[in-house]
């Protein structure tokens, strides 16, 4: 135990993006994440809104991991470490709120449980705990949309009284928000407010259209503080984690800054796994990671 001075480290964002359906929650998320990293090749939708993300694939080359039902807290949590594992830097998750009220989220769990039904919530509460502790752990930024319960008000336009759809509360487990650093509430002419605002940049301003420009002042925001420590220890067990030379050789050629000083680990990782499968690794296209490039030859 050690009582020192506070300093903040860099760190990665964990946003939340709540809105009702209309409400431009998905591209916000993307050009948000393009703000972050610069880089379409590097961020990656988990898309459990029935392939919505791929409508703006005219953004750029992101990556998307499309899950259907069961939506499991342990199925998102498969699909995030996918998306890390690709050496992704932005993971946007489009949405939350199937995790918990979707078919085979938590609450659909807890209401097919026999039983009592304060012991039943002790059983999944640490699975939906696991779920939040994977977003809250990566080593990434990580952009979560929220679907707002919605109803419908009337509004004076043009003199005359017209019907109005706006968000109220997130579709999502109660104080889900206090896990992020920042979440916007956007309404359906896609302006958004900060209602939670931990960096500073957001609270008290007016609402504005989520922006590339957003995602920069974010990131800005981020790398202010010290460097934290180098994960290297994480990175090897990433390699010793791999079940597959496929997967070891995404993982190779998707982190050229590990290439040289991770080598021996890799080439070790690809031994074991030729012995462990001999009659299927001739199938495989050869990776040698004695050779410093990019690309699979």
């Amino acid at each position: 135990m050690e009582l020192k001075q506070a300093q903040r480290k860099q760190a990665k964002i964990k946003l939340g993006i709540q809105g009702c359906s209309g409400s431009g929650k998905t591209m916000g998320a993307l050009l948000l994440a393009y703000g972050l990293c610069g880089n379409w090749n590097k961020i990656a939708v988990i898309d459990t809104e029935n392939y919505s993300a791929s409508l703006y694939a005219h953004l750029g080359a992101f990556s998307v991991v499309n899950i259907a039902a069961p939506f499991s807290p342990e199925k998102y949590r498969d699909a995030i470490k996918l998306c890390e594992d690709a050496g992704m830097e932005v993971i946007i998750l489009d949405s939350i709120s199937h995790e918990w009220e979707g078919a085979g989220g938590i609450l659909d769990i807890h209401g097919n449980m026999a039983g009592n039904s304060f012991t039943n919530w002790s059983k999944l509460t640490p699975r939906h705990n696991g779920f939040v502790q994977a977003i809250l752990q990566s080593p990434v930024h990580v952009i979560g949309t929220i679907r707002s319960k919605q109803e419908y008000v009337l509004s004076e336009r043009n003199g005359k009284q017209m019907p109005e759809k706006v968000g109220l509360k997130g579709v999502t487990r109660e104080g889900m928000d206090y896990e992020f650093t920042l979440v916007f509430d956007v309404d359906i002419k896609h302006h958004a407010i900060a209602s939670k605002d931990r960096t500073g940049l957001f609270a008290d301003k007016p609402a504005f259209i989520i922006s590339v420009d957003t995602g920069l002042q974010i990131l800005n925001w981020c790398n202010q503080g010290e460097v934290t420590e180098s994960p290297v220890p994480d990175f090897t067990q990433r390699i010793n984690d791999c079940k597959s030379i496929e997967e070891l050789g995404a993982l190779y050629f998707n982190n050229a800054a590990f290439q040289q000083s991770h080598k021996q680990f890799f080439s070790k990782r690809r031994i074991e796994l030729k012995q462990a499968a001999p009659a299927v690794t001739p199938n495989l296209s050869p990776l040698n990671f004695a050779e410093n490039g990019n690309n699979p030859k």
